[in-house]
């Protein structure tokens, strides 16, 4: 009974792998789990409501407009309802719909209301799983905390065909639900980390701010995927456009000022992750009321006062962490510059990017883009690291993270 009490919200996708979920069902209730289950359209055609419901003894949930189930907003009930949500199979248009934000059945809308975690079993063609579009999308899918078990390799169900794209067993998906419920587990379990993300807004009038040109995708990528390595991630983001990465917990704020209280409010911490563009200077004087245009006056002279230095502050700090990693958003001589903010700040690791217009993604990747081409800046040297997804990058600085920490016991 290794999963006694927990309730799991399966979402069955429209795919030849939808029979696998009668077995997984069984699986599950066989170790005490209660079993609630959504259905597409096209998930319909490989097997019935009717097979679902006997094997979970439960409604079985198709419709977004159902005049019964919906009563009392049952799209929003199911999502919060559950402990975990498990997506199988997670055909490459549930895993599209996702990742772009579209609700527009009952499945789609489910995943996009939920505030639990999700588990997705992609099955598809491996042509489709190859696919650039679907790389995105799960690089997408796995910066805002989902989790992936499979595809594996092996034959298709059409004739001839073969790779990876063949939904995980229904027993492997039972492991990984199990795991997901045992607890973090990994390198960094036991570990406290600090990450900051995304812009800080420097208020000049209650409508009006300075702030920098950065969405919060890299910070937060990097948090989920410490996180996925059983760290205990604390996320100071400021203001942003993108969901909390899930398994983190996120401390929203607007000025640098309200960021460094704040990291230094989690302190101490065996590492700390500076990824967010913090604004270098702020108004001298905020204005209480909006500053008006008048015709005929010239533009009121904005005096400029230098904001803290969260990096510096934290690396210097008699709480410093044992790892310090810092970013480095620059135009022109790229290395020369990290080195001196590695020596200047007290971090460990820099990691500098080139976001000048002729490096190739510039400020569209790296300041707001889904795109970085960093170079990893220590003491003992200077790695490039070849152009890529957010997400590849924050996975691989998560690892770095784990083997740097690695040296020292928690």
């Amino acid at each position: 009974m290794s999963l006694s009490g927990k309730r799991i919200l399966l979402i069955i996708g429209g795919g030849i792998a939808a029979y696998k979920c009668l077995d997984l069902i069984r699986r599950l209730r066989e170790r005490g789990a209660t079993v609630r289950c959504v259905m597409t359209g096209a998930a319909q055609t490989f097997i019935t409501p009717l097979s679902v419901g006997a094997l979970s003894a439960d409604h079985v949930f198709t419709d977004l407009f159902d005049r019964q189930d919906e009563h009392d907003v049952g799209h929003i009930r199911l999502s919060r309802e559950a402990d975990l949500v498990v997506v199988a199979p997670a055909t490459a248009d549930l895993m599209a719909k996702l990742a772009t934000g579209l609700a527009n059945d009952l499945a789609s809308t489910v995943l996009l209301a939920t505030d639990k975690p999700v588990l997705m079993a992609p099955a598809m063609n491996p042509k489709m799983w190859a696919h650039p579009a679907t790389g995105r999308n799960r690089d997408t899918l796995t910066g805002d905390g989902i989790r992936f078990v499979g595809p594996n390799s092996g034959e298709m169900a059409e004739g001839g065909e073969a790779g990876e794209g063949r939904m995980a067993e229904p027993l492997e998906i039972v492991a990984a639900i199990e795991d997901h419920f045992a607890g973090p587990s990994g390198p960094l379990t036991g570990r406290r980390i600090i990450v900051t993300s995304g812009p800080t807004h420097e208020a000049v009038d209650p409508v009006r701010y300075i702030a920098n040109r950065s969405s919060g995708r890299q910070g937060h990528a990097i948090a989920a995927a410490l996180a996925r390595l059983g760290a205990d991630v604390q996320l100071v983001s400021g203001p942003v456009s993108i969901s909390d990465p899930q398994g983190v917990t996120t401390i929203h704020v607007e000025s640098a000022r309200q960021m460094r209280d704040a990291v230094e409010a989690l302190l101490p911490a065996d590492a700390g992750i500076f990824v967010a563009a913090v604004a270098d200077w702020r108004p001298a004087n905020e204005k209480g009321d909006k500053i008006k245009k008048r015709k005929g006056e010239n533009a009121p002279a904005l005096e400029l006062v230098e904001n803290p230095d969260i990096l510096a502050g934290i690396g210097h700090h008699k709480q410093r962490p044992a790892l310090v990693v810092g970013f480095a958003a620059e135009t022109d001589d790229l290395e020369q510059n990290a080195r001196v903010k590695l020596e200047k700040k007290g971090a460990d690791i820099i990691v500098a990017n080139d976001v000048s217009h002729d490096s190739g993604i510039g400020a569209r990747g790296v300041m707001g883009g889904a795109r970085n081409h960093v170079k990893i800046v220590s003491k003992t040297g200077v790695e490039e690291w070849p152009e890529t997804s957010k997400e590849k990058v924050a996975e691989r600085l998560a690892t770095l993270v784990a083997e740097r920490l690695g040296a020292t016991a928690p």
